[in-house]
């Protein structure tokens, strides 16, 4: 599913297991109040469980499954 933001960027990771390369569309301002203490799940409520896990650990859901 493709998000559009004003402020969009993309955050990505590679997988520490696998070694792919993942990424994620997110708002800008999102990912500032993410840097600023707000919990994942909150500043990112259009995430689901496997993409919040890409910003957190770089874990693809290949590789946490």
């Amino acid at each position: 599913m493709k998000r559009k933001f004003d402020d969009g960027i993309w955050l990505g990771n590679y997988c520490p297991f696998c070694g792919e390369y993942h990424k994620v569309y997110v708002s800008e301002s999102d990912y500032i109040n993410y840097l600023n203490g707000e919990y994942i799940q909150n500043a990112f409520p259009y995430l689901n469980a496997d993409e919040r896990e890409i910003i957190l650990t770089g874990i693809c859901s290949k590789c946490w499954g």
